[in-house]
């Protein structure tokens, strides 16, 4: 070390010197400035943490099985990254984060995954979560790590992804993410950085004990904390004054640095985040505000260590300092305990004493709860296992009325009023219970540790801000479904209006195509044409041209008999082969054949009848017609009796059947030839009309308007071939 000062330039040593004389000016000043502030309520119950720092922090055997919920903070569930038997190794993650406010999980030791499913997590409800089940294999095996070098010279984000990717959250209260919390939107400009080393519950001495060993770790963190809040002004490491050794540990730690430890009286619950801002600075953090709007960041010491740890050993949050106390256990300490791990593997490794126990609490007696299943495992925000015995601590009596004594009032830390808070609360009032600020609330229970009535009134807070959160969850969906249904209704009335205004043109399109046709039916050409028209010839032509011709009906009729008689021949063997039980329905079925067979001879000579009649000339039918009235004649006949109007059409009808028989064939194709340009014409107007109004059947109005078109064509070629002939 001589060599290297000997080494150094004078300016070097200096420089050097200057910049120590000038951190240590102002140290002293920051320390002249600083002062200790107080703030309202608050109470001084039994601290009782000389029982859990008799000795180091220790640890325990690996448990056989280690539970990892799937959420460990506030935020999102992590989304898991490993399947049933996959084998895992200490620090690999096997779960990542679900957006922003959410953390990734790690394996706490190598092991098998054998479940991942709802399993039994510390929670006031004694609610279940999903969680991944591994079966440690004793190896303690760890994963490649890597750590973040040089981090002073990385870009800002780098570091704070670094941070997120190693699962660190806040390891004191609620488990904020600490990315999350390092990173204040809205460009906050953060003036001071807290760091929280009170721990003023009762009982617990996690804190303490880690400064009193890691100090040193802890100090490392908070460099890396005032790195990613671009230095800020001041860096107060708070402490409450029953804690000698931690705070001589932290002072030692922080020389040299500008980091300076703020000791003040001890207060339960100073070790609040807005209650240590205000002791310390003076501030007040607004209603529902967070600390940055006031230009300020607050972290636990156990998480600034978490950092230490993460940027420099590459190491996820995995384990945590726990404190392990009561009088139903035979030894009490604080332990490094592998995150999952069962409390009641915990409990076996200290004697736990089942006849004198009283109940389990997670966390200390002011703002723990009490848990049922003991298969709960140690999660990121764990920092105590109490286990009091019967007399240690007592259950508490029956609550009675309130005797309006006030008691709440006064003890409350955030300066609000209980006793108000409780009747709304029973009133489920959530309006006044918003007005009178129940959010501000950080349910530290000393309401509850005064109340001479033994009112549990956190509970009812507690159960108050559950019930206002699902209501605004409830408005938001709401909220959201609303504006679905809005966006959908305007949507929809877009579609309409389209939809209306598409029709309106085919209307109009079709109103002036109807408007040219009247016109050109109007016309001399038009007029005359229709004059010489027969709408009886163009009937009965139309009528012609569907049905089929004398010789496709005399065929048909054949193949139908032939087919009827093979059917007969068929049925009648099967009746000849078939047995007794089987023959009368046998028998039904060829009698039904044979009434077919008699239908199909029927129809045959029917079509024979026809096709002989259609091989006559036409002076042979018009002798024959005139001699003998035919069957269609006798119809109209009786028709025409019941009918004065069907009598004339039948008149006309024999009229123009009279006519065309005295035509000769260029007359008959030339009549032919208008009709079917008159019903090309029409099924055009059909098409527009259909095309206009997008119609299904357009394609089957398509179809039709080529069959007559094809048919006229053939009809004006057989035209120009007579003429041509001629």
């Amino acid at each position: 070390m001589s060599q290297v000062n000997e080494r150094q330039s004078a300016s070097e040593r200096r420089a050097a010197r200057e910049a120590h004389l000038i951190a240590s000016e102002k140290a002293r000043d920051l320390s002249r400035e600083l002062k200790i502030n107080d703030f309202h309520g608050g109470v001084h119950p039994p601290e009782n943490k000389h029982q859990s720092t008799g000795e180091p922090i220790g640890s325990i055997p690996l448990a056989e099985d280690l539970i990892v919920p799937l959420n460990q903070h506030i935020g999102g569930t992590a989304i898991p990254l490993v399947k049933l038997g996959d084998m895992v190794l200490k620090g690999q993650k096997i779960a990542e984060a679900d957006g922003l406010v959410s953390c990734p999980v790690h394996a706490p030791s190598s092991g098998k995954v054998v479940a991942i499913e709802p399993m039994a997590v510390p929670h006031p409800s004694g609610m279940v979560a999903d969680c991944i089940q591994i079966r440690t294999d004793g190896r303690d095996e760890w994963c490649a790590l890597t750590p973040l070098a040089d981090y002073a010279n990385r870009d800002i984000d780098d570091v704070l992804e670094k941070i997120r990717d190693c699962g660190i959250a806040g390891m004191g209260g609620a488990g904020f993410p600490t990315a999350v919390k390092l990173n204040p939107r809205g460009g906050a400009e953060i003036d001071t950085l807290i760091i929280n080393g009170t721990e003023c519950e009762p009982y617990i001495t996690a804190d303490d004990m880690l400064m009193r060993e890691h100090a040193s770790e802890i100090i490392g963190g908070v460099e890396i904390l005032a790195h990613l809040l671009d230095q800020p002004e001041r860096v107060l490491i708070g402490i409450e004054d029953n804690k000698p050794e931690a705070i001589e540990a932290m002072k030692k730690a922080a020389e040299g640095t500008r980091f300076h430890v703020v000791t003040f009286p001890t207060k339960y619950p100073s070790g609040g985040e807005k209650q240590l801002i205000e002791i310390l600075t003076g501030r007040e953090v607004p209603n529902e505000g967070l600390p940055a709007n006031v230009g300020i960041v607050c972290q636990n010491v156990g998480t600034a260590r978490a950092v230490f740890r993460a940027v420099t050993l590459g190491e996820p949050l995995i384990s945590r300092i726990t404190t392990v106390v009561g009088e139903s256990l035979q030894r009490q300490r604080n332990i490094d305990v592998p995150l999952g791990t069962p409390i009641r593997h915990v409990l076996e490794q200290h004697g736990l004493d089942r006849k004198t126990l009283q109940r389990i609490i997670i966390g200390g007696p002011m703002m723990g709860y009490t848990i049922e299943d003991l298969s709960a495992p140690v999660v990121k925000t764990t920092n105590c296992i109490l286990a009091p015995s019967k007399q240690e601590l007592p259950a508490p009596p029956p609550a009675q009325a309130c005797i309006r004594c006030g008691l709440c009032a006064e003890a409350c830390p955030a300066s609000l009023l209980p006793q108000q808070l409780y009747w709304y609360a029973r009133a489920e009032d959530r309006e006044k219970l918003q007005a009178y600020n129940l959010f501000d609330c950080i349910e530290c229970g000393a309401c509850s540790y005064v109340c001479p009535s033994s009112i549990p009134l956190v509970q009812y807070y507690r159960a108050a801000k559950g019930d206002i959160r699902e209501a605004r969850q409830e408005k938001e969906k709401a909220d959201r479904a609303r504006e679905r249904f809005e966006y959908r209704k305007l949507r929809l009335e877009k579609a309409e209006q389209e939809k209306e205004a598409k029709r309106l043109a085919r209307k109009k399109a079709a109103e002036e195509a109807r408007k040219k046709r009247e016109q050109e039916a109007n016309s001399p050409e038009a007029q005359a044409a229709k004059q010489e028209s027969d709408v009886v010839a163009a009937a009965l032509a139309r009528v012609k041209a569907k049905q089929a011709t004398p010789e496709q009906q005399l065929a048909r009729a054949q193949r139908t008999l032939t087919s009827a008689e093979h059917r007969v021949e068929r049925m009648q063997k099967k009746l000849a082969d078939a047995e007794e039980a089987q023959k009368p329905p046998l028998e039904a079925q060829l009698k039904t054949a044979e009434l077919k067979l008699q239908e199909a001879r029927d129809r045959l000579a029917e079509a024979e009848k026809q096709a002989a009649a259609a091989d006559k000339t036409p002076e042979q039918k018009t002798v024959e017609s005139s001699a003998e009235p035919s069957i269609t004649e006798d119809k109209l006949t009786v028709a025409g009796a019941s009918s004065s109007a069907a009598g004339a059409a039948i008149e006309r009808a024999k009229a123009a059947a009279a006519a065309r028989a005295s035509m000769n064939p260029e007359e008959k194709l030339a009549q032919e030839i208008d009709a079917l340009k008159k019903r090309v014409e029409k099924a055009e107007a059909r098409l527009t009309k259909a095309r206009n109004e997008d119609d299904p059947n357009t394609g089957a109005f398509e179809t039709a308007l080529e069959k007559m078109q094809g048919k006229l064509q053939e009809k004006l070629a057989q035209q120009s071939q007579s003429g041509s002939q001629d």
